[in-house]
């Protein structure tokens, strides 16, 4: 649950990482579909006749408050961010209900980036959202996130950084480490590690398009009530395939990607801060890997 959590504070200082240059509002809608896999029981890893698949819509925006540039050409920044995360599973032949049908992850928040000195910047970030299974909607299901990143760039095409985050997951206020990695290549090849986001390599045939192979890791979060507790569950997959992309005009490009769904899995802990040092007893409920397929439009207003 902790990396999932941070994955989407990551994301969101991705997000912001790849709109940082643009003046208008900016954003993505990604859908992405897994067909139904068999689940893997965690006490015995067998392989079951339940299945479950996965349909996701992703929706995120950043929109600029105030853009500057100092004389050497870096940018001073605060964006508002808004971002959402709807998935509908649909599960077959389980005696008991083991997972939720539908997750939503809404959030708000506000970015402020700018440069410290020639080599260095900062990103400061805050969040709050609803993190909930739909059953029912109340202050339980509500996070709050934020934290300050400091990067170091060795390069154009190289940056490493950390900092604490601070999140509200497990109930209490608590600060976790966090670190980015990013690294990319110039020229018609293509290579760039995202931490943890993931990775692509790939080869640019022209200024209109490029195919890529690509792994990603990504999650959602919700919160739950059971036997009377609030708990926390997550959902993480890690995902490889191809993905053409396609740049129709300045401001509009699309991605399309087909694989493989290598991994899906759930995890649920306390809301408790010693969740987090627990050691589990068993793995985690998983799928079988099964075909992925994504569409993802993104666009730059001017």
């Amino acid at each position: 649950m902790k990396r999932n959590l941070l994955k989407a504070f990551c994301c969101l200082w991705c997000m912001g990482y790849w709109f940082k240059a643009q003046s208008g509002i900016s954003g993505e809608l990604k859908t992405e579909y897994i067909p139904h896999s068999s689940y893997i029981r965690p006490e015995d890893s067998v392989k079951t006749n339940s299945k479950s698949d996965f349909k996701r819509v992703d929706l995120n925006l950043s929109i600029p408050l105030s853009v500057k540039k100092d004389s050497d050409g870096k940018v001073k920044a605060w964006s508002m961010l808004l971002g959402g995360s709807y998935a509908k599973v649909f599960h077959r032949n389980y005696e008991n209900q083991l997972f939720p049908d539908q997750m939503l992850n809404a959030q708000v928040g506000i970015m402020h980036m700018r440069p410290l000195g020639k080599k260095w910047s900062m990103m400061m970030t805050a969040t709050v959202g609803v993190y909930t299974d739909m059953e029912r909607i109340n202050f339980d299901d509500v996070l709050g996130q934020g934290g300050i990143v400091f990067i170091r760039h060795f390069s154009p095409n190289l940056a490493l950084g950390g900092g604490p985050v601070l999140t509200t997951a497990f109930g209490v206020p608590m600060i976790l480490p966090w670190i980015y990695f990013d690294w990319k290549t110039n020229g018609k090849i293509k290579f760039n590690i995202n931490f943890p986001e993931g990775m692509e390599a790939g080869y640019q045939f022209s200024d209109r398009f490029a195919l890529k192979a690509v792994v990603n890791l990504s999650g959602m979060s919700v919160e739950r009530n059971k036997d009377g507790k609030s708990t926390l569950l997550g959902y993480q997959q890690i995902t490889a395939g191809l993905r053409p992309e396609i740049k129709l005009n300045d401001k509009l490009s699309l991605r399309i990607t087909g694989g493989t769904a290598l991994l899906r899995s759930f995890s649920e802990s306390d809301r408790k801060i010693k969740s987090i040092f627990k050691d589990k007893k068993m793995d985690d409920p998983r799928f079988a890997s099964t075909f992925y397929v994504a569409l993802a439009v993104r666009w730059n207003l001017p």
